[in-house]
């Protein structure tokens, strides 16, 4: 068995700095390397087309972030930089949290520089640069939202109690990764994990298996999620101007009370929860009796 952690990464672990940041290596991606991205890039943003939000197409068209071929970090940063003042840093694979959230803090976003195998090109277990490029990058070109990652980072640094960065995490969980916005044409996705995959773009929105709630801090704070299947339940937020406060009060705040009331499990639908959708949990039952 590898003792490498990363070795997707083609870097030994002496390679690796105490910030895992590294060279992308541009030039040593491979031609198939390039026609896979090629390939989901048009896949995804043919699906995405009147189920994404306008701010996701916005920046990836002002990124520059097309079909033909991966993304060169250093075109990016020059206008990511300029926008919102972030940039986009390599690394060999999923970073401990600490690293995670300094580097958000710092308006870094971490994003891994491998791309995953033809085989591989419906799923893999670990975020590849097209999940971390494609779905999370362009809405940092958002000043509301590249302010609330941002701001979130800064708050992992200050928590110590794993139950409270247990709730954290359940915050970016169901907005970055798989948040959905109302908009004037009607819901729609900006999570990176949905807006990255093809299956989970149109569950999100379409199938009549999961709730679709209205966004509560405290209550997606103490909401468990899925990370081995399709959400059982989403969460709207009403606009990017409304992403939650995570200054030091407004966030002891949302603790404290959700530290008072159970975790949720994530195919719950509440009395005084705001629904789009009370999900009939079809898809999660079918997945049960298969196995």
């Amino acid at each position: 068995m590898s003792t490498d952690p990363f070795p997707r990464s083609g870097l030994k672990p002496h390679e690796i700095p105490e910030d895992f940041v590294v060279d992308q290596r541009f030039d040593t991606y491979s031609k198939d390397d390039h026609e896979t991205w090629s390939r989901l890039h048009r896949r995804q943003a043919k699906l995405l087309r009147d189920r994404v939000c306008d701010e996701y197409f916005a920046g990836l068209a002002a990124l520059g972030i097309a079909s033909d071929g991966i993304p060169d970090f250093r075109d990016l940063n020059r206008v990511l930089e300029a926008a919102t003042g972030w940039t986009v840093v390599a690394v060999p694979g999923l970073v401990p949290d600490r690293v995670f959230f300094t580097h958000l803090a710092a308006r870094r976003f971490p994003a891994g520089f491998w791309i995953r195998r033809p085989e591989e090109f419906d799923y893999i277990e670990e975020p590849d640069i097209f999940h971390d490029i494609f779905g999370h990058v362009p809405l940092l070109m958002n000043r509301s939202y590249a302010d609330f990652v941002a701001a979130y980072g800064e708050a992992g640094l200050r928590l110590r109690e794993a139950a409270d960065l247990a709730r954290l995490a359940r915050l970016y969980w169901y907005s970055v990764e798989f948040g959905l916005i109302e908009t004037k044409a009607g819901l729609r996705i900006f999570g990176a994990g949905i807006a990255s995959s093809p299956g989970e773009t149109i569950f999100a929105l379409e199938s009549k298996s999961p709730n679709r709630i209205a966004f509560d801090t405290v209550r997606v704070m103490r909401t468990l999620y899925r990370i081995d299947d399709y959400q059982q339940s989403y969460f709207v937020m009403p606009g990017f101007d409304t992403m939650p406060a995570l200054d030091e009060t407004s966030l002891a705040m949302a603790l404290s009370q959700a530290r008072a009331g159970a975790d949720i499990d994530p195919e719950m639908a509440l009395p005084t929860d705001r629904l789009f959708q009370r999900g009939d949990q079809s898809h999660h039952q079918q997945t049960q009796i298969a196995s």
